[in-house]
């Protein structure tokens, strides 16, 4: 008896000290309460964090140094893929899902369990995945003047981003360039601030519809499909001194105001996420180390609340030569309110896509005291931890801006569920490059296509063209060139030439699928004069424009065409009728060529899906677009915007002509339907509503 008392006695001890030591082992931990306010929850996380962790949650690395242990070690709050840098060559969905989720899971292991935000620059659609939709540049959207049409494509690409485990997304990049000569003007939707604002429509698409009564400034990410934007590069990016890429915006401050700034205004409404500093500077003041404007202006003005990321080694570049002084750009950048710093170089792990342009981009770069070669060494990212750490604790940045910038990145973090969904699941694979996608980015190509000229005078119309002739000739060197096709930041940071590195549909290949069956597509990329007169061609169609580039690597002073594009133009519609089809990121030079050519168009920079262009090419469709900024005549006229004293261009802001869609074409290019065709059609759906009346 005495025996069993003993035992249940010992039992109820054991039973309680394992309950005791359960409820220890499971604390209460506000910050895991998805029931809790945000802000609760990131108080809460905050209070629970050392220093290390804290600074730890401010730096981004990228993904070729990332491991689960380093993340684990470090404490790292952020990875992205640099233009380029993919798991694997042609990696599918999962293999990106599998490699975000394993750095996650380092992250995961830590102490307190924090997640790491995963950064893509998907500036044009999903643009570094192999078979992801490529929607066109923004140049070619904001032609379309459809806000609209932008929701539909951010939801698209939050879509495909998501499917591939990603959550954040660098865009949108709502620069206003003022000057075709900058090489990311293309990242432009237009020289007009409103037309910029009105784009701005993106970031709903991107991170859902902003609820009615929402605070401003705080970000707002609508689920698991949707994705934190980043509005970029604040401010003043597009304004610089001849366009030159990362130099000096010279304007007082309304002018930054009136041109620069609108587009932020409307972003921040929008509950955008993040923002993105520049390179450049304003009136000399580098703006990675501009307090004036990102504490003062962005977080205080405007009320900011999300969180305000470097641009890829950015804060380097605070001291010349970069990185010269890197204790002082991180103390700099801090205090100037930057809260997350990309603190690794890029590896370009596709190289060999970028060989054809490398010794023009080695040029440029080495213009601006970079080299080439530099780009493949990474520098250590533990320098900026070590960095901040010791200006902290030396009391050059005070906690509580550190606090503050890691607060910022926590509710980002809260916002898009991370805490509650950490790691990527295979449920929207399939959804990456999908029919549905591509049939919206083909309409976002044809609302994008300006049409210059349309013969040569107002009666003499040569579009839409014929579908049923005899023989048709496609020249250029871009009518078959998938890469020249969708530009710079595609699959490689400096684009690609040619069909093999992602899918997609060229220019040939879509009038070859948009002609009459018994019609002859030649295709010939560079032919004589003598060639074309002795093939009795109906009409031609020549596709040429710029090759590829990104960022400095497309600063131009003269903006031509690139060769062979001049003489093809010149062979070609010296013999035979032609529309020429310009492949660009910006206006480029036309004028010498203007009086040869039949009828022009401005296709910009399109993307996978070439069946848009041919879409309103034989009249399926309409043309609708409007220039987004100005065509010169010469360069010499730059810079030249819409209200300058000296505006006198070879096509204004706006300038946009019509085309009427057909239900058919005569055999002859230049001659409309036939005037019998309405009136038919008029008897058809006469005799249809009457045998519906009747039937019904």
């Amino acid at each position: 008896m005495m025996f069993e008392r003993v035992w249940i006695l010992w039992l109820g001890i054991m039973v309680l000290w394992w309950g005791c030591r359960r409820t220890m082992g499971e604390e209460y931990m506000v910050y895991k309460d998805a029931k809790q306010p945000i802000g609760v929850r990131v108080k809460d996380l905050l209070g629970r964090m050392t220093l290390e962790e804290k600074i730890g949650q401010m730096a981004q690395i990228d993904r070729t140094v990332a491991t689960a242990d380093i993340m684990k070690n470090y404490y790292l709050g952020s990875v992205l893929s640099g233009g380029g840098s993919t798991p694997l060559p042609r990696a599918t969905a999962t293999d990106w899902v599998n490699m975000v989720n394993d750095f996650q899971k380092g992250s995961l292991s830590t102490r307190l369990g924090i997640p790491m935000i995963y950064g893509i620059d998907a500036v044009h659609g999903h643009n570094n995945v192999y078979n992801a939709t490529i929607f066109p540049h923004n140049i070619g959207l904001g032609a379309t003047r459809d806000p609209e049409l932008l929701k539909r494509i951010g939801d698209a690409t939050a879509v495909e981003v998501r499917a591939t485990g990603i959550p954040y997304a660098f865009a949108p990049c709502i620069a206003v360039c003022r000057d075709p000569r900058w090489g990311r003007c293309y990242e432009s939707y237009s020289e007009d601030p409103k037309i910029v604002e009105e784009m701005t429509d993106i970031i709903l698409g991107l991170q859902g519809e902003i609820p009615n009564g929402s605070e401003k400034g705080v970000p707002y990410v609508a689920g698991k499909n949707k994705v934190a934007a980043c509005a970029k590069h604040f401010v003043g990016d597009g304004g610089t001194t001849k366009g030159i890429n990362e130099n000096n915006t010279l304007t007082n401050m309304q002018g930054l105001l009136n041109l620069h700034m609108p587009a932020y205004y409307d972003s921040i409404r929008k509950g955008v996420a993040t923002v993105m500093i520049s390179y450049s500077s304003w009136n000399g003041k580098k703006m990675h180390g501009n307090q004036e404007l990102i504490s003062g202006f962005l977080k205080g003005k405007l009320k900011f609340k999300g969180f305000v990321i470097s641009d890829w080694q950015g804060i380097d570049r605070i001291t010349s030569p970069p990185h010269s002084n890197y204790t002082y750009s991180v103390l700099e950048s801090t205090l100037a309110g930057i809260d997350m710093v990309s603190v690794f170089i890029l590896h370009l792990c596709t190289m060999e896509l970028v060989q054809p342009f490398s010794r023009k981009f080695n040029i440029e770069l080495r213009r601006h005291s970079f080299d080439f070669s530099q780009i493949m060494i990474p520098y250590n990212f533990t320098e900026f931890i070590d960095d901040l750490t010791y200006l902290v604790k030396k009391n050059f940045i005070p906690v509580e801006r550190i606090d503050d910038a890691v607060g910022r990145i926590l509710l980002v973090k809260f916002t898009l569920g991370l805490f509650e969904s950490p790691l990527s699941d295979l449920s929207l694979v399939n959804e990456v490059g999908s029919q549905a996608h591509r049939n919206l980015a083909r309409e976002a190509v044809r609302k994008s296509l300006v049409l210059l000229k349309n013969g040569k005078n107002a009666n003499d119309s040569v579009l839409p063209l014929p579908k049923k002739v005899s023989k048709i000739l496609v020249a250029g060197s871009h009518a078959d060139n998938l890469g020249y096709q969708c530009g710079g930041w595609t699959i490689a940071w400096q684009g690609f030439s040619g069909n093999n590195y992602t899918s997609g549909t060229t220019i040939l290949t879509a009038i070859n699928s948009s002609v009459d069956k018994d019609t002859e597509v030649i295709y010939s990329e560079n032919p004589d004069s003598d060639y074309i007169k002795s093939n009795n061609f109906n009409y031609a169609v020549v596709v040429v424009g710029e090759h590829p580039y990104t960022e400095s690597a497309g600063d131009s002073e003269t903006l031509t065409l690139a060769d062979p594009g001049p003489d093809v133009i010149k062979n070609v519609c010296g013999a035979v009728t032609c529309v020429v089809i310009i492949i660009s990121g910006r206006p480029v030079v036309i004028e010498p060529y203007i009086s040869v050519i039949d009828a022009l168009v401005a296709a910009w920079l399109p993307g996978t899906e070439g069946q848009g262009v041919s879409d309103v090419l034989f009249g399926d469709y309409s043309f609708t677009g409007k220039l987004s900024r100005t065509w010169f005549r010469t360069v010499d006229q730059l810079p030249m915007n819409v209200g300058d004293s000296h505006y006198d261009p070879l096509f204004p802001f706006g300038f946009g002509l019509t085309t009427k869609t057909i239900v058919s074409r005569s055999t002859s290019a230049g001659v409309d339907g036939r005037p019998y065709v309405p009136l038919i059609m008029i008897f058809v759906f006469i005799d249809l509503y009457f045998q519906g009346k009747f039937l019904s």
